[in-house]
């Protein structure tokens, strides 16, 4: 029960933010979504550091020197998934005419959630590969540990939501239907979850590598689209401010809880 609670409370946060829908009228404006998505990149990036690189270099203890190898290359291959993903998936980013991906005939709408919806992968993953380490008594990953990883990432998806279901809203579809698109792009983070669970479990000793694999795969998020939205245009300090309150947020909750 308490980790399906935690697999749900990503999806929860997502969820919340796009109800926003039926209580604003516009969307956000420009310095708060360069607020929130700078609070989203330090939520993020501590997250990876505190609950996932640290972590896997500790259950990799006993290869001496070489316990960075297995966060090492797990990162890497991180990087390179969401790489791939990146050209394989059509995708929209908010403030963007130009869609990323192979051509198709998708709505701009659809591509807009596309967009989030591969954000919250490596997000899911992250979750789901935490509650696996916590399951097993090797990882050293406590219940509170895990729980903190899911409430940051929960606060980061608030936002998110907001910001996905607004534009929608704004680009002339219903209350309802930009609230439902902007919750299910949040549909993948348990899905993503119990996948990566499923997957620790029939391959153990490469726990620490799969740890760092979703570190990897977040901080490409952060670095690619996260960082360059907060800080494009005026007011970026705006975004830098948001990235210090999210890191700080999200390392006192792994802290205090872990």
């Amino acid at each position: 029960m308490n980790v399906f609670l935690g697999l749900m409370i990503p999806f929860i946060g997502t969820a919340l933010g796009a109800s926003s829908v039926f209580l604003l009228k516009k969307d956000l404006p420009a310095m708060v979504q360069k607020a929130l998505l700078g609070f989203a990149s330090g939520v993020m990036v501590a997250a990876s550091v505190w609950s996932l690189l640290i972590p896997a270099m500790d259950m990799s203890a006993d290869l001496g020197r070489l316990s960075f190898l297995p966060a090492a290359l797990g990162f890497l291959l991180g990087i390179a998934f969401l790489l791939l993903m990146d050209r394989m998936v059509p995708h929209l980013h908010l403030g963007c005419d130009q869609a990323e991906g192979p051509k198709c005939g998708f709505k701009k709408t659809t591509m807009l959630v596309l967009a989030v919806t591969l954000h919250n992968i490596p997000e899911g993953m992250a979750v789901g590969v935490t509650f696996a380490g916590m399951l097993n008594a090797d990882a050293k990953i406590t219940l509170a540990g895990a729980f903190a990883l899911a409430i940051g990432i929960a606060i980061q998806n608030f936002p998110e939501g907001a910001i996905i279901s607004l534009p929608l809203r704004s680009e002339g579809e219903s209350k309802g239907k930009a609230f439902l698109q902007g919750a299910l792009s949040g549909a993948v983070e348990p899905v993503a979850a119990v996948f990566t669970i499923l997957l620790s479990r029939f391959i153990q000793p490469i726990l620490p590598a799969l740890l760092a694999f979703a570190a990897g795969a977040m901080i490409y998020v952060v670095v690619e689209e996260l960082i360059p939205e907060s800080a494009e245009g005026e007011h970026s300090n705006v975004g830098t401010i948001g990235f210090a309150v999210g890191f700080v947020i999200m390392m006192i909750l792994d802290v205090a809880l872990g």
